[in-house]
């Protein structure tokens, strides 16, 4: 079997190494016998396991001491709903930020639990390609000074707009109010200053691990706000307290999340993996540039280092520039059904071999098709 180049927007591709370790596990985790799967959560194998993976992303993101690592079940979109149950409970109002397709899926779903206010969006609803091609000008955000909390998406992984550099919510006179992001797509993919953020989270399925796992990581004081109906199993405090194991968790997930860090760790690091990604980014957006055969809308300075939208000029040739991709093993370069084109996803475990011989086939297309 040949491993084709896997440029999917999640599930994701994983480091060869782990998938590896994980095939060598799979019927006997280290000398226990069996299978991770298999193991009780409350057992001191696995207990072992989830220990290790907090301590390795605490290493990794340099996790302040007053801030939780919760370990969740129900994916980012989830935590659209277990935010403002958790964090809606005193104060009702929430302002976001519109820069795409997940924060329009995040306004809507909080807006079922409090009052939730859009302080600035992107959306140019007129455009044929490309809806949201950059980020408000901060300037222009309209953000409630008594708001519970401001949201943003650090990386639309639909959209291709990544915020490279963080908004300073006390120049804008925010202090008080704390910075929500959503990291899904572009976690551990440059170092992030995590006390900067009230609460960072992220689905595991796209720069983690599998699907399954969400990971939380909430300042110790923002655990008291929650609202009376916020389920046990989603309350931040309850799984705070209990070490993320109040039910059962995502036990597998976890264990390649852990495996993940480790291979993480040992590739220098997050700022070790921001180098690379930056030369794939660059590799890749400057093939695009440079033709007039493609066409990337995202504005340069916001232009997502994991996730790069791009149209074929003339769209009929979609069909035969997909087939041709698949014929040389390059799989799931379908632009997202809501935006259409074309998508390359190159999050940490995609090569740099990965992307230059995607380079290579754009060139190739483009000769045969221009």
């Amino acid at each position: 079997m040949t491993r084709v180049f896997n440029f999917g927007a999640g599930p994701a591709v994983l480091p060869e190494a782990v998938l590896q370790q994980a095939a060598a596990e799979m019927l006997d985790w280290r000398g226990s016998g069996m299978s991770v799967m298999e193991m009780s959560h409350r057992g001191k194998e696995f207990m072992s396991i989830i220990a290790q993976a907090e301590a390795d992303l605490r290493e990794l993101m340099a996790v302040p001491a007053n801030y939780k690592v919760l370990f969740m079940q129900g994916g980012a979109i989830g935590e659209n709903a277990i935010i403002p149950l958790n964090l809606l409970g005193k104060n009702p109002k929430a302002d976001y930020i519109d820069t795409g397709s997940w924060s329009g899926k995040s306004i809507k779903e909080a807006s079922r639990y409090g009052d939730v206010h859009v302080a600035a969006s992107s959306c140019r609803p007129e455009a044929k390609q490309g809806k949201y091609t950059t980020i408000p000008a901060v300037a222009d955000w309209r953000v409630r000074k008594d708001a519970a909390y401001l949201h943003i998406c650090g990386n639309e992984t639909i959209d291709g707009v990544e915020y490279l550099q963080w908004p300073d919510m006390d120049a804008l006179g925010l202090k008080g109010v704390p910075l929500f992001v959503d990291v899904s797509s572009h976690i551990l993919s440059r170092p992030m200053d995590v006390s900067q953020f009230g609460l960072m989270y992220g689905g595991a399925q796209k720069n983690i691990g599998p699907a399954g796992l969400a990971v939380v990581i909430i300042r110790e004081d923002l655990l008291e706000q929650a609202q009376a109906g916020c389920p046990s199993a989603f309350h931040y405090k309850t799984v705070a307290e209990n070490g993320s194991m109040y039910n059962t968790p995502p036990t597998y997930s976890i264990y390649i999340a852990g495996l993940v860090f480790q291979w993480l760790k040992a590739q220098g690091g997050v700022a070790a993996m921001e180098a690379k990604n930056r030369a794939k980014a660059a590799l890749l957006y400057d093939a695009l540039d440079a033709s007039g055969f493609y066409v990337n809308h995202v504005a340069r300075e916001c232009r997502s280092l994991m996730n790069v939208p791009f149209f074929l000029r003339d769209e009929s040739l979609n069909d035969a520039f997909l087939e041709g991709a698949k014929a040389r093993g390059f799989l799931q370069l379908k632009g997202h059904k809501s935006v259409g084109g074309m998508r390359a996803s190159i999050y940490n475990a995609m090569s740099l071999e990965g992307v230059q011989a995607l380079v290579g086939y754009l060139k190739e297309f483009e000769k045969s098709h221009g």
